[in-house]
């Protein structure tokens, strides 16, 4: 990073308060409403940012509270949040349809952070997000000190298996961490899905990728040795395989606290993967079940990864 570029947290500062469509911030406003107390902030991201678009998608939030158990309670979810997070919930405002994830400030600081043990949370905040709701203040600073993390990250967990910043304006290492998080989660999308998020707004990572490979300790690039490389690989392996894992958990969770998860599976199955996906009405009854008994057809024909 030379002298003339701004930081990382202003770089992510000035990109969480650009604006939204007002039934967003509307959306956002009525969403943490709904915790009294505990809400901090609410996060706007995913495709429907990415393409500006919003009729008939499903918009995603992320709800950050201050802890679980001012959030619900003494109820089970404040558990089943803290031991699997996040708890994900469907959300209608004004003829528009969301889901949102509910994380503490803690967990999404954590999740944020290089030691993270999965890619759920810094994948998608290494993309572009707006901060379209705070409670204050320090919930806005706190926000962007946490997404500040994620973009170095991912290109610290990156770098190693690129072995290089490359030629010009480094945005192969972009690709090549979101392409490596998107097998470390089962996922509906296609794999080439993964570098069309850097197509989409390729400006927008170039004038990233100085402040965030400066954050991660990475300029200039180092040279990875062997065991470096090696011990990278490795901890991909165990990211791809508790990923996995937890995507399994999260949707045998979801089936409690999502009404209508399954059609929300199925639906983004075939929009993503071109598959024709028909539920039965056993499957419906039984969401869990059902879910788990379209894995073995999705897997085989490559409908998640």
């Amino acid at each position: 990073m030379t002298q003339s570029e701004p930081s990382l947290p202003d770089l992510v500062a000035a990109e969480l308060a650009e604006p939204v469509d007002a039934r967003v911030a509307a959306m956002a406003q009525a969403l943490a409403a709904r915790y009294p107390g505990a809400a901090r902030a609410v996060l706007f991201y995913g495709s429907c940012l990415r393409q500006q678009q919003l009729d008939g998608l499903l918009l995603d939030f992320y709800l950050i509270v201050s802890d679980y158990r001012a959030a619900y309670g003494k109820g089970w979810l404040a558990a089943a949040n803290r031991l699997i997070p996040p708890n994900v919930f469907p959300f209608a405002h004004d003829g528009l349809a969301a889901k949102y994830a509910v994380l503490s400030e803690a967990d999404f600081a954590r999740l944020n952070k290089v030691d993270a043990d999965n890619v759920s949370v810094w994948a998608r905040f290494a993309q572009p997000s707006r901060l379209v709701w705070a409670a204050d203040e320090a919930a806005r600073l706190t926000a962007i000190e946490a997404v500040s993390q994620a973009a170095p990250t991912l290109l610290r967990l990156a770098a190693p298996a690129v072995q290089s910043a490359g030629p010009g304006d480094g945005l192969h290492i972009w690709r090549a961490g979101f392409g490596l998080t998107y097998n470390a989660e089962l996922r509906a999308e296609r794999r080439e899905r993964s570098g069309s998020i850097v197509d989409m707004d390729e400006d927008r990572y170039r004038r990233f990728t100085g402040p965030a490979l400066a954050a991660a300790g990475l300029m200039p690039m180092p040279c990875f040795s062997p065991a470096e490389i090696a011990a990278n690989s490795r901890r991909w392996g165990k990211l791809r395989r508790r990923g996995k894992r937890l995507t399994l958990l999260r949707l045998a969770k979801a089936s409690f606290t999502f009404a209508g998860g399954i059609d929300y599976l199925a639906w983004k199955i075939n929009r993503h993967a071109g598959t024709q996906i028909a539920l039965k009405p056993w499957q419906r009854r039984w969401p869990l079940l059902g879910a788990v008994s379209l894995l073995p057809r999705l897997l085989s024909h490559g409908a998640v990864r």
